[in-house]
């Protein structure tokens, strides 16, 4: 009997080991990857806080669709836009829900496109006076292949910092100054911080200050489209004015061909003679030439044969 009672117990030892074996990979499997974030931080560009914009790009390992939880704070409330790439590279909003947890809220969705992008405005933007400082944190919800930060200096600002060092400086498209640094490979759980502090004389925003730039420089080819573009108008009406002309110039040149051939053909009609038509009584023709004469004449005007009266 201890025989089979010590067998069933490590019959059943060995399937609890196997179970754990099997659903501890499994596990640790679905937990999704990001291969890159991609963190914006955009002080007072259109609201008088901070724009936060994660570009998120998933591992390729990752099964879709994937249920994602990323934290924000907050006092952010609810997300500026939860959003999926398509193939096209259009954004296409989703739906969201969001989860309150003291200083920290859930924002949970469902990714069915690998990039993704969450934006919200952080209002954690202290101003003291002209001096401004800012604190952001990735919490490590994920693990990250590679995390880039991008900071915009605000239009305006003087004396910025940011804590750890970023010396990488390039100019947007927008005219606008980024800095970049690239944080490298971040695991599970492994939190990220940034700490930014600039002077700004004035309350204004940067948005408020760009101006719309061309696609393009405006050189000698662009003046001459913009010119040719104002004068449309006028080319047009011309040629249209010169279409109309032209049919009805055509229009009056095939009607005078038309009662000229007639007038030609009828009178091409009145001069052929006829063999078996008979000559009018009263008049004489000249049996040499064919011209006619006149009445009393004995000679042929034209050719000076004798008539035959």
């Amino acid at each position: 009997m201890w025989r089979k009672k010590y067998f069933q117990a490590r019959l059943l030892l060995i399937l609890l080991g196997a179970f754990v074996f099997i659903a501890y990979p499994t596990k640790a499997q679905s937990l999704p990857i990001l291969r890159t974030l991609e963190v914006d931080l955009w002080p007072e560009y259109d609201h008088p806080s901070v724009l936060v914009i994660y570009h998120i790009t998933l591992d390729p390992e990752v099964t879709l669709p994937v249920d994602l939880k990323i934290r924000i704070p907050t006092s952010a409330g609810e997300p500026n836009a939860v959003a999926v790439k398509e193939a096209d590279g259009a954004l296409l909003k989703i739906a969201y829900t969001r989860t309150v947890m003291g200083d920290w809220s859930e924002i949970n969705f469902s990714a069915t496109m690998p990039q993704i992008q969450l934006e919200y405005y952080d209002p954690n933007l202290i101003k003291t006076g002209q001096q401004r400082s800012f604190s952001y944190q990735w919490l490590g919800d994920y693990a990250i292949r590679e995390l880039v930060i991008k900071v915009q200096q605000p239009i305006g600002a003087s004396d910025l910092t940011i804590q750890p060092n970023m010396t990488k400086t390039v100019t947007g498209n927008d005219g606008m100054i980024y800095y970049r640094t690239e944080a490298g490979e971040l695991e599970a759980g492994q939190s990220f911080v940034v700490n930014i502090k600039y002077k700004k004389a004035s309350d204004a925003l940067s948005a408020e200050s760009l101006q719309v730039q061309p696609s393009m420089p405006m050189g000698g080819t662009t003046a001459a489209r913009r010119t040719i573009l104002n004068y449309l108008p006028f080319i047009l009406g011309s040629l249209g004015f010169l279409l109309i002309f032209g049919a009805a110039f055509w229009w009056y040149y095939q009607s005078g061909l038309v009662k000229k051939g007639s007038k030609d053909s009828h009178r091409r009609h009145r001069l052929v003679i006829a063999p078996e038509e008979v000559i009018p009584e009263g008049y004489i023709y000249c049996h040499h030439c064919g011209k006619r004469a006149l009445p009393g004449d004995r000679y042929c005007r034209t050719c000076g044969t004798k008539l035959r009266v």
